[in-house]
């Protein structure tokens, strides 16, 4: 008898639905930002993000490194997408993932789920709390990963400010010393 894990988050993010979604289902792309993941490529070679395209995925060892072989599916750019294990992932016997991407005001509002069959019932609770840090992590570093564009946009802006700032106070001050020369004349 199995037992099922369903884990769901949602977080906003301040970027357009289509750039999440290629960050967040593009097998390249999301090997470089996800701390989860090691490897993530198409089966063989070159590969294109497609319904059924199968993509082989290696997690980080904090995940036993654990190995497997996904296919996605219910892709509808820039709305959602997901992927499903084809065989077992170490006690999960089927792992899958899926994202939404929701336009609103501001940003999106991106939620991650997780659905895991859990082959022996005794391991249930640290598969869970695994997998919930998995979900965690992952939707912090990709917003930190678009937010990193625009943190360091903003302190560039704030730098540049600042320097405006002090340029105008030190002319203000060297005008008003210019004016006090003149008034004792």
């Amino acid at each position: 008898m199995s037992e099922s894990i369903s884990i769901k988050q949602t977080i906003v993010v301040r970027s357009r639905p289509d750039v999440l979604y290629r960050l967040a289902l593009e097998p390249r792309r999301r090997v470089k930002w996800d701390p989860n993941l090691t490897k993530a490529e198409y089966e063989g070679g070159e590969g294109r993000l497609t319904n059924n395209a199968l993509v082989r995925f290696k997690f980080s060892r904090k995940l036993l490194g654990l190995s497997f072989v996904a296919k996605y599916g219910q892709l509808q750019a820039p709305q959602r997408g997901g992927w499903e294990s084809l065989r077992h992932v170490g006690p999960l016997e089927k792992l899958t993932q899926g994202w939404q991407f929701k336009p609103m005001p501001g940003g999106t509002e991106v939620t991650l789920s997780i659905n895991g069959r859990i082959r022996y019932k005794w391991i249930r609770t640290p598969v869970e709390r695994v997998l919930n840090n998995m979900v965690i992590t992952t939707l912090v570093e990709l917003q930190r990963t678009v937010d990193a564009q625009g943190a360091q946009l903003m302190e560039d802006m704030g730098r540049e400010m600042q320097e405006k700032q002090k340029a105008e106070a030190k002319a203000a001050k060297e005008a008003a010393k210019a004016n006090k020369g003149k008034k004792k004349k």
